[in-house]
This record gives structure tokens, sequence and C-alpha cells, in this order.
């Protein structure tokens, strides 16, 4: 790192990681890309994946054939990804993936397209479409003045009365004569399925004890509104133990993040603002801006384009409104965050031990300092990678970690899946600022080591990711425990942009991957661009930084600078 006020000079070293870099990249790609085309990946496996609007179609025939439902007369049509996450989950913590994959996956899908078609009254019909094969997998109603959805939510005889009124009086007869010849329709011999809904109790399950894998077995399921049909879904069983072991671990997430992430970020804010204002004299407030407002613009566009998760949900209008206030909102405390980390980050450092962790473009040499920044950067992103796979191997060979599927947060979902990786430059520019440029100095204030600073900067930083759909929970925060450590190295070695540039490039590079995993030739080179557009960024600072003429390194002994 930098000297305050003296000649900007980093040594990047750039021969020396090109072994390790080299060794990184292809750890990685042995290890994450390419097995993310093999059945066994944690990422949905995308062959020959159909495009919305053949999903559109199929739907469309099949509501126009079998339900006497006019697709074409619709107000809107919306298609999004949907995915069984907890059976993908059993499945792939059992290693029945690929076995699932090659017996059922055909026929009943964990990943489908849903086609909801919405009539102007309000009633909507979703139409699930598998994505490889165009076969429709089931449907459901949404009516306008259902209160269906929220009887769900209800528990044990409550929610079962409530059901009961809302089926109107149908007796178990009733509901098999309206089933019987869906289930004829699509092959099954009713007289090999096994009946396990008795009468007065509300919706209808058949189950077929000859198709199961594992612990899980083929469940066909009905559900009725007002005498009529409402849905039909097959799919396999979730084993109780499994769900169980799902939502203890979701509830040790959630507390995690609430008192390991979110509690402490919110101190290190706090004090991120009183040492702004101490170290005024060392710092500048007009400083951090940019990128303060670069923050939120990333943030709020991210969340425009989540709008058809919203509205899959059921969010009405008026509901995605709120939803946006919320993250705008959300986004303004987490740039001021950003803002005051820059500033108090920045002059701490200078006051304390006269280092220049985040150097001004005014500065001599700033843009050849820009350039080598990014050079080390894609050096470190790369060994980052290797890292990552590493820890990976590790840690299925001794906690047997898995995951599972999140349509929330699939390009599928988005209205421009293109803005995705924008959020590698909201977590680079942003975490890098608060848990290593202020993190590691003020908590070092506390503890006297930078080593311990670095350890519990990460450990917090590391708890903000253990909502992910990855088992057991603990496995991320020691993943990224390791990665931010050696996040920490970077930045107490080179400095904050080196830092940065090796965090936006690291996520660059697995955001960028997801678009070209879609596989279709506009995302495959919006994906590549991402993973070069920091190093176009670099270059254009070197390039027009106005100061890029004058001599960058400056051989003045320390002692004579004046």
């Amino acid at each position: 790192m930098n000297r305050a006020r003296e000649p900007l000079r980093l040594k990047p070293n750039l021969k020396q990681l090109i072994a390790p870099a080299a060794v990184g990249l292809i750890l990685f790609l042995l290890f994450q890309v390419f097995p993310s085309a093999n059945t066994d990946s944690t990422e949905m496996s995308t062959p020959d994946i159909i495009s919305k609007a053949q999903a559109q179609q199929a739907a469309s025939r099949f509501a126009q054939e079998h339900l006497q439902f006019a697709a074409a007369e619709a107000e809107e049509t919306l298609i999004t990804y949907q995915s069984k996450s907890e059976l993908y989950g059993y499945l792939a913590r059992e290693k029945k993936l690929s076995e699932y994959n090659k017996t059922f996956e055909a026929k009943y899908p964990y990943d489908v397209y849903r086609v909801r078609f919405s009539e102007p009254g309000g009633d909507a019909l979703n139409v699930d479409v598998h994505m490889q094969n165009s076969g429709i997998v089931g449907f459901s109603y949404d009516f306008a003045r259902s209160s269906y959805d929220r009887i769900e939510l209800n528990k044990g005889k409550v929610q079962k009365q409530m059901l009961l009124v809302v089926e109107d009086g149908m007796t178990l007869t009733d509901k098999q004569q309206l089933a019987e010849p869906w289930l004829k329709r699509a092959g099954y011999d009713i007289s090999h399925l096994k009946l396990v809904t008795r009468e007065g109790e509300p919706r209808l399950k058949y189950v077929d004890p000859e198709t199961k894998i594992g612990d899980s077995v083929l469940e066909l399921r009905f559900t009725f509104e007002h005498g009529k049909l409402r849905s039909y879904e097959p799919s396999f069983s979730i084993p109780a133990a499994h769900s169980a072991y799902v939502n203890k671990q979701t509830q040790d997430a959630t507390l995690l993040t609430l008192a390991g992430y979110g509690l402490f970020t919110l101190i290190l804010g706090i004090l991120a603002i009183v040492y702004s204002v101490k170290t005024r004299a060392y710092t500048s407030f007009k400083r951090g801006l940019f990128l303060s407002a670069l923050l939120f613009v990333i943030q709020m566009l991210n969340t425009y384009n989540l709008v058809p998760v919203f509205k899959s949900e059921g969010m009405s209008s008026t509901g995605i409104l709120g939803m946006m206030i919320f993250y705008a909102v959300y986004s303004l405390i987490f740039s001021a965050l950003l803002y005051f980390s820059l500033v108090g980050g920045n002059g701490l450092w200078q006051k304390e031990d006269g280092l220049n962790p985040w150097p001004r473009a005014k500065e001599a040499g700033y843009g050849r300092y820009v350039l080598d920044s990014m050079k080390l950067g894609y050096m470190w992103a790369f060994i980052l990678l290797g890292v990552q796979s590493l820890i990976f191997i590790v840690l299925g060979l001794t906690l047997n970690t898995w995951s599972t599927t999140d349509a929330t947060q699939s390009p599928y979902n988005m209205l421009y899946p293109w803005l995705f990786p924008l959020m590698a430059w909201f977590a680079g520019i942003s975490e890098e600022a608060v848990y290593r440029l202020f993190g590691i100095k003020m908590v070092k204030k506390i503890v006297r080591n930078t080593f311990v600073a670095s350890l519990i900067t990460s450990l917090i930083w590391a708890l903000g990711h253990t909502l992910y759909p990855i088992y057991p929970v603990i496995s991320r925060p020691i993943e990224l425990v390791i990665i931010g450590l050696l996040f920490s190295y970077i930045f107490l070695k080179y400095g904050y942009l080196a830092a940065m540039f090796s965090h936006v490039i690291f996520n660059s590079i697995l955001m960028g991957l997801s678009l070209v995993m879609l596989k279709d030739t506009a995302n495959l080179l919006i994906g590549v661009f991402y993973m070069v557009l920091p190093g176009i960024v670099a270059y254009l600072i070197y390039r027009f930084n106005p100061t890029k003429k004058e001599k960058p390194y400056v051989t003045t002994p320390p002692h004579e600078v004046h």
C-alpha cells in the first residue's frame, strides 16, 4: 500500500502471479465450468432449453384444447422460471440427481416454465411447461376472489375447515370424478394408484407406490374450489426429515444473518460516520459521492429487473410499487454506508498509519496505478476461483455440502438478464470499502492485530451470505472467510482499488458465466463482455486520465519528499 503524500507506486509482481493464476483458472474450469452441463451440477443443467415463446405456444395449445381457456384473449401473459427447490435439494443431498434425471426428469421435471395467462377480471391460469421437451407438467387456476392461498398459510384444523368450505361441499367421489379423466389422459392405471385422501379431508392425493427414488415417492395432487378442479400437479414427495432439516437450517441462517451480519454491519456503519468526522482533516467529504450514487443506481436497476419475480408471486401493481419504494430506502441506506466507509476508512489509514489506500484521480501516476490494479485484479480473481473450487471439494468431502436451486435469482426471471452482472460491481465496490478499507482498520483499533481484524471483518461479511440455498448453512461462511482473508491480503498489500478489481472480476466471471449458460449468442457475448469490462474500464481511466503523461513512478526517497 502506498504512503500518503508520495507519488503513486504499485509493484504488481505479475510474473510471480502468472503460475498460480493459471492453476486457479484450470481448477475453476475443471471443477465448476465443465461440470455445469453435468446433471449432478449445483446449477440447473441447460441442454437444448426451449425459448419462452415456445413455452407460451405449448401452454396456449393446452389451455385451448383441454381447458377451453382462450389464452389468446388473455390480458397479460407472464412467463417465469419455477423450480421445485426442495425436491432438487433432496436429490442433491442424497446424490440421486443423475439417477432422477435419467429415469424421471423427462416427465416430472423440477425446473419448468410457468406460463400465466391473466384475464381482465383478475382470474388467471398457470400452465407449467417442461423446459426441454415442451411437455405440459401441470396447471392451476388463480381466481380473483379466491382466498385459497391465504388459507394455505393457516395450519391445523382451522386450515382444514376453511379449505372444505372453499371446496363447496364436494364429496370424495365428486373429486375423484373430476380427477380421473386427467389421470387417464396422463397414462396412469388408476387401479395401481393408492388413494391417500379420505372422506371429509380437503384436496385429493394419489400415490404411485411403484414410482419412487430414495424415500421420495410420486404423488398426484389435485385441489378444488367452488365445486371445480383448481389445480393438478404430479410431483415427487419431500421426505419429512429432509423438510425439517432444511427448515432448521433456514432458521439458523436467518439468525446468523441478522445477528452476525446485520447487527455488526450496522455498528460498522455508525462508526464510519463517527470516524469520517474525526478524521476530516485527513480525508475529503467530496469523495465517494460518485461511487455511492453508482451503487444506488445499480441496486435499483436490479430491483426493477426482478419485477417478473414479484408478479409471479401474485403481487399487485401497488405491491410492486411498495417493494420498489422499500428497496429504494434500503439502497439509500447502503449507499450511505458505502460513502462513510470510503471517507472514514481513507481518513483512518492516512491519520494513523500515513498510508494512502484509496488514491485520488489527480495524483501523479493514477492512470497507471488503476491499470496495474486491474491487472492484479485478474490474476487474483483467477487464483480466488481456483481456491473456491478446492474449498467446494473439501466441503463436499467433509460436510457433504450440497445446494439447491433459487428461481428468484435466476436470469430466466429477469426483465433484462444482461443487467444481472452489474451486481458484481455493486458487491466489489461496497464490500471492499465496508469490510476492508474501513472495517480492518476500525476493528484493529480494538483488537490490536491486523490478522485478527481481517478475520473478524471477513466473518461478518461471510455471515451475510448464509441465506443462500447451500447446506449446511455453515458451508458458505467457511468458504467466504477464507476468500475474505485473501481479499484482505490483497487490500493490505496493494490498496483498495486492487481489492475492488479482484472482487469485481471474481464476481463478473461467475455472473457472466450464468449468462453464457443460457446458451444463446446474445447472452453469450454479453456474458463475455462483462468478464472483460473491468479491463475496459481500467484502460479508459488510464487512457484519459489527465495526469497519465506525468512520470508515475518517482524514485525520490521518502525522506526527501516535502
